[in-house]
């Protein structure tokens, strides 16, 4: 490349080698050149022009939030870019580092590239042309003057490249072409020297921390990167002793195989006799085989011979449980007869029962009416009682008065007469009041006893529910620890005492058991179903022999010493599962409770199977679809039952509710199972609390009303005896003559008449009473009759109960007998096959019988009588064969053996080359690093010097005073910096200076770094935006000093400020960015040289 005239870093920086003695020229140049430039001599003995790698234009397009910024052009030396914020200064920073090669993350404006992408467009597009002149142009023959670099970056984060020559010819669109021209510039967007953002000035520069400010330093003069590049050599010379050591152990191991080759090529022998041997053995081993072949067939012979005779026992067997099964068939048959007749019997009842209930709610409703026209004539009656009390008072008068003319006596006979009628007449009201309140006594009675027998009736139910309950929730809790104690609280002892017995050798098999406890269910929500189904199965044991059920009748005796004892299923143990594919239910939607389960014991699945046929019956949780799936036109295929989830048993032809409601051994969640006990056993005593609350009161009304009916029946008596007296006192009175008044005829008439329609009304109301308690009797007949007719039902169902268990055991005892049938329809199928297998035996062991003698005869055409076993010659043959292998392992071919020899010599020779060439690699490696690090060290430290100077040179422009003190083993880097004159005040720590001071004096940093790094442009954003008015203008006129100096480098300032100030030059080019139009993104600068 072109000599720029800097104070560059030496060759190991720069990826392009000058000749050392240019270098030397030039760094001495370049001192001279730096020093007149910091002492204020502005112009240079002459213009240079920048040549390669200078920003010539940039153009954006759907960057960011601009539609369109620019074409931009820039100058050679000079460019100051202005505008407000918004306007678009940060968007051509952005683009220029993402348009060469820097990641998102670099500019510090997002996370992606796909951020970059205007909201609502498609894709961004960024266009940089490069200048491409001089001795350092990247293949000026292809390219041209200049290089147009085209970026576009899609909405979904995706970046192409199109790198165009000067005319605006496609030449490349791979990165790595564009890595190779950024390289050849020296163009390192990601320096924060080339290209300084805001935020890496306020990370690096304005950062309080030292080691921040050692971190810029180094990565701006790029001694990070060889510090890592170190660290990679010297992991790659760790790798390769590794090698080393690695082939230093292949080395010993080909010497090794090299002398054992060796010392076979040197011995060889022969091995005729033993061949010789080898041969005589062989002929005896094929005849020892015949002859061994023909001792092995004449047993076999014999025991085929007794198979076949065993045949006709299997067949009597097979018959005898044949009939067996037919006649529990049988029996089920009927016993599912009697059942549907006794259901047929409830069906055929319960329509008499409706209409008796219907005519006991009809004659209620008479009653209820005869009872309201009962009330209506004791009203009417007792209004005319009213009327005749009233007219016999009106008598009375009269006639006292006609006795106080007729005399004292028949006054007193009238008197008493009125008196014992009016008493009658009370009697009798008494009487029929004392008789209807007995009527209602004696009925009070009756009901209250009636339903207090129906309460102790539910009272018993749910007393025996409760004592379920409990027993339920002692083995709940019990079964925390352990769940075997669902099923018993004996029933952990029980297991351990049959794995007792079966460690000591008491069982051929060892038993399986509970049932219920070695399955699992997939859904837990047919628990219930599954339980409902199996029933006592569940706390079964299975055997495989009488004997083991012998001894596990035993060990229950001990265990359940009273109570049920778990029942005992014996059957062979079989090692698979039956095959059921041939008679199994296949449900497209509902599962078999072989499917439902599972089951790791094949035992305990065949068990189940032959039992209670579970590959057949189908698991439908709802009830409505499990009857129309049975009970429809077709049902499934091989199924002879289904169950519901609420346990439900339905069949093609019937169906069965479930006792029970809740699954007391499959259940999964304990205490779940706990807390709904715990809640229904509460439920039960508040239930049973209530019953003895009722049936208390219910005591006291019968007391009451018995009382009151005793106390009733005593006063009508008397009372009847009393009317009878008066009865016959008044009737003698009546006989005797009384005198009458005329005046007292019309209202004795009158009185007469009420007592008349009085005695109707009476008449009419005790009709009315007889057609109530006709009403009332009847009422009590057909509520009789349908309690009874209700019972009858009742009574019936109950008995179907009893019925169904003998079905099931029917059921059970059909299952039984059809897997004993099956147990023997296999074990003589077994017999058959192994008389085939026999008989095929056989056949095979005479061909091979054959084959064996023509094989001999081949071997040795004699027949020979060996006496020796074709074991122990196969033994002699085997050590022969090995010594005479080990032998020719051990010499081999001779050509081989030579072969052999040779490679191993030749693989050691080229093992032992490598690891010589290996160890002289990592010496000269040694050495190299060794130079290469002192070298890195002067290095460092030159550049910290030539910082140093450049730093207190750029401060004493202002008459600061400063120190700048590198601490390259801890990686800190302190600046102190004094305003005024340094022996007036001692020096400070950048952070007590103010705003202006601070910033002056990075930049009098970043001066300094510049001055000591090498690169075709440098950009910095906002770099005055902390400093007043005069530290404004004394750093500007530092960096145009600076930049003066150094006419054949690109500088690109990005300030919001006007820069009206700046003084009038060529080299200096300010583009102002309009300010920001929100509707309308799209602007163009305007260009101003100074």
């Amino acid at each position: 490349m072109s000599k720029r005239k800097s104070s560059s870093v030496p060759n190991q920086l720069n990826k392009r080698v000058r000749p050392a003695a240019e270098e030397d020229v030039e760094d001495e140049d370049v001192a001279d050149e730096e020093e007149e430039a910091l002492q204020g001599n502005g112009e240079c003995a002459r213009e240079v022009v920048s040549d390669a790698g200078i920003v010539e234009s940039i153009t954006l397009k759907n960057f960011m939030c601009h539609s369109l910024l620019g074409p931009f052009t820039f100058g050679s030396n000079v460019n100051f870019v202005v505008g407000n914020n918004g306007s678009g200064k940060s968007a051509i920073l952005t683009a220029l580092i993402v348009a060469l090669g820097g990641n998102a993350h670099a500019t510090n404006r997002g996370l992606s590239l796909k951020g970059f992408v205007k909201e609502g467009e498609s894709s961004a597009d960024v266009s940089i042309t490069l200048r491409n002149k001089g001795r350092d142009a990247y293949k000026p023959e292809v390219y041209g003057p200049a290089i147009i670099v085209d970026l576009r970056i899609t909405r979904e984060g995706l970046r192409t490249y199109k790198l165009r020559s000067k005319t605006g010819q496609l030449v490349s669109s791979k990165k790595e072409e564009l890595l190779c021209i950024l390289d050849n510039f020296n163009i390192q967007v990601n320096n924060p020297v080339s290209v300084l953002t805001q935020e890496m000035s306020k990370y690096f520069l304005h950062s309080k921390g030292e080691g921040d400010k050692y971190k810029f330093f180094m990565k701006a003069t790029q001694l990070d990167q060889m510090r890592e590049d170190f660290v990679y050599i010297k992991t790659t010379k760790h790798v390769t002793e590794d090698k080393v050591e690695q082939h230093g152990e292949c080395l010993k191991d080909l010497k090794r195989k090299y002398q054992e080759k060796e010392d076979r090529y040197k011995s060889m022998a022969s091995l005729d006799e033993m061949h010789t041997k080898l041969g005589d053995l062989q002929s005896q081993m094929a005849w020892a085989l015949v002859i061994e072949m023909e001792k092995e067939l004449e047993p076999m012979k014999v025991k085929l011979q007794s198979g076949r005779h065993s045949t006709e026992k299997f067949d009597e067997k097979v018959e005898e449980w044949k009939n067996k099964v037919e006649e529990a068939e049988s029996k089920s048959k009927q016993i599912q007869e009697q059942l549907e007749g006794i259901t047929q019997k409830v069906q055929e009842l319960q329509p008499e029962c409706a209409q008796l209930k219907v005519e006991a709610q009809r004659q209620n409703t008479l009653l209820k009416a005869s009872e309201v026209t009962v009330h209506r004539f004791k009203a009417n009656l007792r209004d005319l009682e009213k009327d005749k009390d009233q007219l016999t008072s009106r008598i009375n008068d009269l006639k006292l008065s006609i006795s106080q003319t007729s005399g004292a006596e028949c006054q007193a006979r009238a008197e008493r007469m009125e008196q014992i009628k009016a008493e009658l007449e009370s009697m009798s009201h008494q009487i029929s009041t004392f008789g209807q309140q007995i009527d209602q006594y004696q009925h009070a009675c009756n009901r209250a006893k009636e339903e207090q027998g129906k309460m102790r009736r539910e009272q018993d139910v749910l007393q025996r529910s409760i004592e379920a309950n409990r027993r339920n929730m002692q083995t709940m809790e019990s079964s925390r620890s352990n769940r075997l104690r669902r099923f018993g609280e004996h029933m952990p002892g029980l297991l351990n005492a049959i794995q007792e017995a079966h460690r000591k050798g008491q069982f051929k098999h060892k038993p399986r058991g509970p049932l219920g406890y070695l399955i699992s269910l997939k859904d837990p929500e047919l628990a219930l179903a599954v339980e409902v189904c199996l029933k006592g199965q569940l706390q079964a044991f299975t055997c495989d022999n009488h004997e083991d059920e012998r001894v596990l009748q035993s060990l229950m005796s001990k265990m359940f010493p009273t109570g049920r004892r778990p029942a005992i299923i014996t059957s062979n143990f079989l090692p698979k599962v039956h095959d059921t594919r041939s008679r199994a239910v296949n449900h497209p939607e509902h599962p078999s409770v072989l499917q439902a389960l599972e089951i790791e014991d094949p035992v305990v699945a065949n068990c189940l199977i032959d039992q209670r046929n579970i590959e057949s019956i189908l698991l439908i949780k709802n009830r409505t679809e499990a009857r129309r799936i049975m009970q429809g036109r077709n049902p499934p295929q091989h199924c002879n039952q289904a169950f519901s989830k609420e346990g439900d048993q339905i069949f093609t032809n019937r169906n069965y509710t479930a006792e029970q409601t809740r699954a007391n051994y499959l259940s999964g969640d304990v205490e779940e199972e706990i807390r709904h006990l715990q809640r229904e056993m509460e439920n039960q005593k508040a239930q049973a609390s209530g019953f003895q609350q009722q049936m208390r009161k219910l005591d006291d009304v019968i007391k009451q009303n018995e009382g009151l009916l005793k106390r009733t029946q005593v006063e009508q008596r008397t009372t009847k005896d009393k009317a009878t007296k008066l009865q016959l006192e008044l009737t003698d009175l009546q006989n005797m003559e009384e005198p009458q008044s005329e005046d007292l005829n019309p209202l004795e008439e009158d009185l007469q008449e009420i007592v008349s329609k009085i005695s109707s009304k009476r008449a009419e109301y005790d009709k009315a009473r007889a057609q109530m308690a006709e009403v009332k009797a009847s009422y009590e007949k057909a509520e009789q009759e349908y309690k009874q007719r209700k019972e009858q039902i009742n009574t019936v169902a109950e008995d179907a109960e009893p019925v169904k268990e003998e079905l099931n055991k029917a059921d059970q005892e059909v299952m039984k007998c059809k897997h004993h049938k099956k147990h023997y329809d296999e074990k003589r199928s077994a017999h058959l096959r192994n008389i085939q297998a026999l008989e095929a035996n056989q056949e095979s062991k005479e061909q091979e019988l054959q084959k064996s003698v023509a094989k001999a005869t081949k071997i040795c055409p004699e027949r020979m009588e060996v006496k020796r076993t074709a074991r122990s010659l196969d033994s002699e043959i085997s050590r022969l064969k090995v010594k005479i292998a080990t032998q020719q392992e051990h010499q081999g071919d001779r050509e081989d053996v030579v072969r052999q020899y040779h490679e191993a010599l030749e693989s050691y020779k080229n093992m032992a080359e490598q690891m010589k060439y290996l160890n002289s690699f990592i010496k000269s490696l040694d050495s190299v690093m060794n130079h290469r690090l002192q070298v890195y060290a002067d290095l460092r430290r030159f550049l910290s010097a030539r910082c140093k100077y450049y730093f207190d040179s750029m401060l004493a422009q202002r008459g600061y005073t400063g120190s700048m003190t590198f601490d390259h083993k801890n990686e800190t880097l302190s600046i102190s910096v004094q305003p005024g004159q340094g022996n007036k005040a001692d020096l400070s720590d950048m952070r007590s200076l103010s705003g202006g001071e601070r910033s002056f004096s990075t930049v009098c940093f970043v001066l300094s770094l510049w001055a000591i790094t090498e690169a075709p442009f440098r950009c910095l954003d906002e770099f005055d935006v902390y400093m007043d008015m005069v530290n404004r203008r004394i750093s500007m006129d530092m960096m145009l000093k600076v930049a003066a100096g150094q006419r054949y480098r690109q500088f690109i300032f990005l300030t919001p400020q006007s820069m009206s100030s700046l003084p009038v030059s060529k080299i200096i080019r300010i583009l102002r960015l309009k300010d920001p139009d929100r509707g309308n993104n799209t602007q163009r600068s305007q260009d101003e040289e100074h």
